[in-house]
């Protein structure tokens, strides 16, 4: 795997904790084990642009008044939806 940062081949999957901002922006929540690249030459941990899409729709499309403070990545993507999908995502 190649390093988005240093470009080096020593970047490995690995699982970390984030902190992560609700789109309304009242509050932080931390989300444990999410998907993530480590790179063992110049130590950067990194979610791919693919993890923070799927994080960034999953906090829009859900009730997010309910959220803990902290939780698993696996329980907040488990989370149900108000929405089937984001409407208001015009990468597509």
């Amino acid at each position: 795997m190649i390093c988005q940062w240093c470009e080096s081949d020593t970047a490995r999957e690995t699982s970390s904790t984030v902190y992560w901002e609700l789109p309304d922006g009242t509050k932080v929540i931390e989300i444990q084990n999410t998907p993530s690249v480590h790179c063992l030459e110049c130590g950067m941990n990194y979610q791919r642009d693919e993890t923070v899409k799927e994080i960034e729709d999953q906090l829009f499309l859900i009730d997010t008044s309910k959220l803990e403070k902290s939780m698993m990545y696996e329980t907040l993507m488990a989370t149900s939806r108000l929405l089937k999908r984001n409407y208001f995502d015009f990468s597509k």
